[in-house]
């Protein structure tokens, strides 16, 4: 199951700092949700740290942020820590919500295949439907155009 643009995103409940969240949680306001391998690596890290820099935007489009991967949230909690991340993080062990949102894919590095979390991000509005999907994401400039969408999306 992939899910795609237009889709109606799939209910969730994850961990975080502020306890179990769901989708319905946000309902009402727009919701970016990024995918990531793994805290406290290089490309993760830019990432995390791009969209708390555009924290105050985001905040602005009335949207929220919500960064997910299988780590724990004592991991979380010490990434955020370690870089002064601002954005919300959630935890996925059994990457059940990964699995949802179909970021969860065969992966090969070094001629071995592996399955591992596909860097993406959904931007979903105020209904709950994913207005946007990004896959395979490269992380310059990445959060400022998921902040473009977000400005641009009613």
């Amino acid at each position: 199951m992939m899910a795609d643009e237009g889709d109606m995103a799939p209910d969730f409940a994850v961990e975080t700092p502020e306890g179990v969240k769901r989708l319905a949680d946000f309902a009402g306001r727009k919701l970016v949700v990024y995918f990531y391998p793994k805290d406290d690596t290089p490309g993760c890290t830019k990432e995390a740290i791009a969209f708390t820099g555009l924290g105050a935007e985001f905040a602005a489009a009335d949207t929220v942020v919500l960064g997910v991967s299988k780590d724990s949230l004592a991991s979380h909690a010490k990434f955020a820590s370690k870089h002064g991340l601002g954005v919300l993080l959630g935890s996925d062990p059994e990457g059940t919500m990964i699995e949802a949102f179909g970021a969860w894919v065969e992966k090969s590095m070094y001629g071995k295949s592996y399955m591992g979390i596909d860097r993406s991000t959904f931007l979903i509005d105020r209904g709950g439907r994913i207005a946007r999907a990004w896959r395979k994401v490269k992380v310059p400039g990445h959060a400022e155009a998921v902040l473009e969408a977000a400005r641009a999306l009613a």
